[in-house]
């Protein structure tokens, strides 16, 4: 099991992993992030045991796991930088919502070495002051091996995800991906949308309709109050298939206009009875 791992990415994401793998798993844990306060305030909160800006600090801090915990859209240069201070068969995996193409380029970095990993957890908080120990327990994990992964590196990863008490479940990269983009990519784009559209009726009406939010609108929105570097990398990465899942929305939500145009009673609720009980389903 890992003793030591390393933490790129000292956000919301990686300091809930470096608290969880140090309560349950009494890992040393190494923060690396470019903003230096990040780094500070990681180690004061104890969050995590060491930490640097500088790539070279890996070095003297020897790693056995090292965990991408950043935009997707900085994958490519932190693992040119990683790649000159790693030894060859030290483990990378990620925590990253998008895979496809990033798995096999990172493994024309580190080979076989690299596991892609998706924990389906996280909320709208950014920042290391919010990392949560139990953020990932009895949470799904999607691995994303490839026939060049090594074998022992998947099951390392694997038994590590289920050591903190999350469910392993494997899936081709870019069949993640238009999962993903389905479920998790397309309802954050709407939530963008949304709060552009309020903004816009609101100009319109001269009332500032953000004073008058009930709960459902306040549910429907609050991952709209995500990190927006983050979700543009994640929109732009897998923009082929949250494009495609748009489309579909569009299409969807052109039919309800339609029916509430229409003034079609009966089949308005036939479709407001069916997305009903798939909602339900999901409890």
């Amino acid at each position: 099991m890992f003793k030591r791992v390393a933490i790129v990415g000292v956000g919301f994401m990686g300091g809930s992993f470096s608290l969880a793998v140090k309560s349950r798993l009494g890992c040393s844990t190494f923060g690396m992030d470019i903003n230096p306060e990040a780094i500070k305030r990681g180690k004061e909160l104890g969050v995590i045991d060491e930490g640097s800006t500088q790539m070279l600090a890996l070095r003297d801090f020897e790693p056995d796991l090292v965990v991408l915990a950043v935009p997707v859209g900085a994958f490519e240069q932190v693992a040119r930088g990683l790649k000159e201070v790693l030894d060859e068969k030290v483990l990378i995996t990620d925590l990253g919502s998008v895979k496809g193409r990033l798995v096999y380029m990172m493994e024309d970095f580190f080979g076989g070495y690299f596991v892609g990993g998706h924990p389906i957890a996280g909320t709208e908080k950014s920042g290391v002051q919010y990392s949560n120990p139990e953020l990932f327990k009895n949470k799904r994990v999607v691995l994303t091996p490839t026939q060049r992964t090594d074998r022992l590196a998947l099951q390392k990863v694997k038994f590590m995800w289920e050591r903190l008490d999350a469910f392993v479940e494997f899936m081709d990269p870019f069949v993640h991906d238009v999962v993903f983009g389905a479920v998790s990519h397309l309802p954050h784009a709407v939530a963008f949308a949304l709060m552009d559209a309020m903004e816009k009726l609101s100009k319109k009406t001269n009332i500032d309709l953000f004073l008058y939010p009930g709960g459902g609108f306040k549910d429907f929105t609050r991952i709209a109050a995500s990190d927006p570097v983050m979700w543009r990398d994640i929109f732009l990465e897998n923009r082929e298939n949250l494009l495609w899942a748009i489309e579909e929305f569009i299409q969807s939500l052109e039919k309800l206009k339609g029916l509430i145009e229409n003034e079609k009673k009966e089949e308005l609720i036939e479709y407001l009875q069916r997305a009903r009980e798939h909602r339900l389903r999901i409890d």
